[in-house]
């Protein structure tokens, strides 16, 4: 679970939060707010983690508005937290590298307006990230389980599907259909 900035087109500073599994990378919660309280907070990791089920493991940084109200509401959860060092950001890769890859392939793409403006285009780019886009660590497969298509012949031919809004594209292959003998045409070019 991490917080990172978004400037907006008036010069506030949106804080967007997002909570993202390690193992397949598949995001439980993402939300941006102008004004991150811990009561703000605490709502957002209610949606988040229903109280029958509390995840395991949570890594944190040393952020105060990790402390408090939110540290006791998790630990009542059953929900071990693990603290990062101070600047450490790689003891929590996966959530420094997804927070770095959306500004560098969305935000950095984007005039933000407000905190509802940011929301459209991230959960645009959370389903793209979640179901199109393949990592390394993955097997080169997408958090979604969708394994990398092989081209089947030579006659096939990558097709562009947008994505994100149009930031990012999927490239299915796909047959091309026969080739037709076309009609002979010369009977409409007159001198």
């Amino acid at each position: 679970m991490d917080f990172f900035t978004v400037p907006t087109s008036t010069f506030r500073l949106l804080y967007c939060i997002f909570v993202i599994s390690h193992s397949r990378r598949r995001f439980l919660h993402f939300n941006a707010t102008e004004h991150p309280a811990s009561q703000g907070i605490l709502q957002q990791l209610r949606e988040v983690i229903p109280e029958d089920c509390a995840l395991q493991y949570l890594i944190l940084d040393r952020d105060g508005k990790f402390r408090g109200e939110v540290a006791r509401m998790l630990e009542c959860l059953g929900s071990r937290l693990i603290r990062r060092d101070y600047r450490s950001p790689r003891q929590n890769g996966v959530a420094e590298r997804w927070a770095g890859s959306c500004r560098r392939e969305l935000l950095d793409h984007v005039i933000v307006l407000n905190e509802s403006h940011v929301r459209r285009p991230a959960r645009k780019y959370l389903q793209y990230y979640y179901e199109d886009r393949v990592h390394d660590a993955l097997n080169k497969e997408t958090p979604a389980g969708r394994v990398l298509e092989r081209r089947q012949t030579d006659a096939a031919r990558g097709v562009g599907v947008p994505r994100a809004c149009g930031l990012h594209h999927r490239y299915p292959w796909q047959t091309a259909p026969e080739a037709r003998a076309s009609p002979c045409r010369c009977h409409l070019l007159r001198c």
